[in-house]
């Protein structure tokens, strides 16, 4: 039972040390307001006096919507309020942490919460006195610290829970499992600012383990020792006392009596100043264990007086306090005093006294045995509720595993009918542009035809024309036209050449042409072109040589060329890609009309050559009231 003031200290800072130190490792989903909220709170430290606002402050977040919808945020409030019920020594702490624990358990992950929900309840199982179950909770939190590295706990959160388990372990007899997590404890506590109170529990827990475990004193010297440089580095921020209680240990391993007694008066003294200021149930009954440590300390020195003094001291102090004196404690006092009686010669009272300590630790036995069955009960319904937990984590694992298996299938089957369908449209794609393109050739390739089919009917007409300029003897009018002529082939050989050509070339060769029939003709007609003046007509491209077939057979059919005066115009406009040419003649004014649903070569081929510009392009010839006729083409252009 020398552990008890240590343990009174550390219960009640554990839950401050943690939840301070690990701050932001509740608030990572949280709200940015309520995330606030907490953190404002957490700084708040508990008196006398701000006790009541701060359970009003913490309750009002547990009943906020936003808290409740966010699991591990619920979980932080609830943990809070639960830290402040056991600083407060209130019942409901119990209640928060159990719902921490409910809501966090279930949940996959979470390790660096659960770590510190699961030390929270091992902190109220122990202020409860069951110390198995809080066991269970407190090496559930060091198993986490101890396998997981990445846990977002602090190095100061990591000792404390490392040490709570290691005192735990101690008090429950597993001295092996308590040392492994001291040991764990020292790297983790090294890094913790200078004075900081882990640096001296971590040694004074190493001590009291390896006592424990009856090692050599040899192995405690140097937790001692740096449990000393501790104490004369930082003398204000210590507690003198576990100094002195780790050399009585030392001093029982050596068998040192003088020096054990020296110290033992020393922590009695202090033991005695504190009791005066705080009477806590911990705080006296480690007083009443010294009184009888030291009282047996004398009966080794055959000193039966100072025996007695410190014996009645103890028993001064149990009369005082009858129903704060631990059982155990009890024992060792009635112990004490049989060893006293013994020294005094008095048998019979001693023989009585022994028997009373085999009743004692009968009564003791059956207690312990009644609460051991009890807390082996709850801990395998405690392991039983983490074994079904286990499982369901694992069900939705597999779960999770299969729906993203399915997902996975789902995702590949899409993906290859998006990718089936993108090739086929490719394919379709490709087939389609490769058919327009061939068409396009084709009506290219007719085009050429059409117009080389045309260069002869050209050339015919011209020969004839010069043969009778010859004929008449007119040598110069047809050297004149020769030369003209030569001009407009050179020009239509150039043209013939493209598959398209500008308009303003277009209307050049046509100009030429119109001239060199007038010529012809003997200026029996006159011509007039209208171009479009707000247009770029080097950038209308059309197929070269579509238009003079239709000239030709305007002057041909459609003027009088008798009368010697007969009229022509062609009017060019551009609307939305479309090329429209109106050729108006001025008709005939002899009494027969002039036949124009004859057909020549020429207006055969010109007429092929427009249904190869598409669906677009038109013909449409008119008879004008006032006489002649009116031909609008639609061609079809590209810019």
């Amino acid at each position: 039972m020398k552990y008890f003031l240590q343990s009174a200290i550390v219960l009640l800072t554990g839950f401050y040390i943690i939840a301070c130190s690990n701050r932001s490792a509740f608030l990572t989903s949280a709200p940015d307001s309520i995330s606030t909220a907490v953190e404002q709170l957490e700084e708040i430290k508990l008196t006398a006096h701000n006790g009541d606002s701060l359970k009003k402050a913490w309750l009002l977040l547990n009943h906020s919507p936003l808290v409740k919808k966010d699991t591990v945020l619920s979980a932080t409030v609830k943990y809070n309020l639960a830290r402040l019920y056991a600083m407060l020594q209130q019942d409901s702490a119990n209640i928060f942490i159990e719902q921490a624990l409910e809501i966090i358990e279930p949940t996959s992950g979470n390790l660096k919460y659960k770590a510190l929900i699961y030390n929270g309840v091992g902190n109220i199982r122990s202020m409860e006195a069951k110390e198995r179950e809080a066991g269970f909770y407190y090496n559930k939190a060091a198993a986490i610290v101890l396998s997981d590295t990445t846990t977002g706990l602090s190095s100061e959160a990591k000792s404390a829970m490392l040490l709570s388990a290691a005192q735990n372990n101690l008090s429950t007899f597993q001295y092996n499992l308590a040392e492994k997590m001291n040991l764990a404890a020292i790297p983790l506590s090294e890094s913790l600012p200078a004075g900081h109170i882990i640096h001296q529990r971590v040694y004074v827990q190493m001590i009291q383990t390896l006592n424990a475990l009856h090692r050599p004193a040899q192995d405690m010297a140097p937790y001692l020792h740096k449990l000393e440089q501790l104490h004369q580095k930082y003398p204000d921020k210590y507690n003198i006392s576990f100094l002195y209680d780790s050399k009585i240990q030392y001093f029982e391993t050596t068998e040192q009596q003088d020096s054990l007694l020296h110290y033992q008066l020393l922590k009695i003294a202090i033991d005695e100043q504190q009791s005066k200021i705080v009477q806590s149930t911990v705080l006296l009954n480690n007083l009443f264990v010294n009184y009888c440590n030291v009282s047996a300390i004398y009966v080794l020195f055959k000193k039966p007086a100072a025996a007695a003094q410190f014996l009645m001291k103890a028993k001064k102090l149990r009369s005082h306090f009858p129903k704060l004196i631990f059982p155990n404690n009890e024992i060792l006092f009635q112990k004490s005093s049989a060893e006293l009686f013994r020294l005094q010669g008095k048998k019979d009272e001693a023989l009585s006294v022994l028997n009373t300590v085999v009743q004692l630790q009968k009564d003791i036995y059956q207690s312990e045995n009644t609460q051991a069955i009890a807390e082996m009960n709850a801990l395998y319904q405690l392991q039983a509720k983490d074994q079904s937990i286990r499982l369901l984590n694992e069900n939705i694992k597999i779960n999770k595993l299969q729906l993203q298996q399915n997902q996975l299938w789902l995702a590949v089957s899409s993906l290859t009918l998006i990718l089936l369908a993108v090739t086929l449209s490719f394919l379709y794609y490709r087939s389609r542009q490769r058919r327009i393109r061939q068409a396009k050739e084709k009506v290219l390739l007719q085009q050429q035809l059409l117009r080389t089919q045309m260069e002869p009917h050209f050339i015919f007409n011209t020969l004839a024309a010069v043969q009778s300029f010859v004929r008449l003897d007119k040598k110069e009018s047809a050297i004149k036209y020769l030369n003209r002529f030569s001009r407009l082939l050179r020009s239509n050989l150039e043209l013939s050449r493209e598959n398209l050509v500008p308009l303003n070339e277009e209307i050049d060769a046509l100009e030429n042409y119109l001239s060199l029939q007038r010529m012809r003709f003997e200026e029996t007609f006159t011509y007039t072109i209208v171009q479009p003046e707000d247009q770029d007509l080097s950038a209308i491209m059309l197929p070269p040589m579509l238009i003079q077939p239709y000239v030709e057979n305007a002057i041909l059919h459609g003027v009088d060329l008798d009368a010697g005066n007969g009229q022509l115009e062609i009017l060019f406009q551009v609307l939305d890609d479309v090329l429209y040419v109106e050729i108006t003649d001025s008709g005939k004014s002899t009494c027969e009309p002039s036949d124009r649903t004859h057909r020549s070569l020429s207006g055969t081929i010109s007429h092929e050559r427009m249904q190869l510009l598409g669906q677009k392009a038109s013909i449409k010839i008119t008879k004008r009231d006032e006489g002649g006729t009116l031909v609008v083409l639609t061609i079809p252009i590209t810019s």
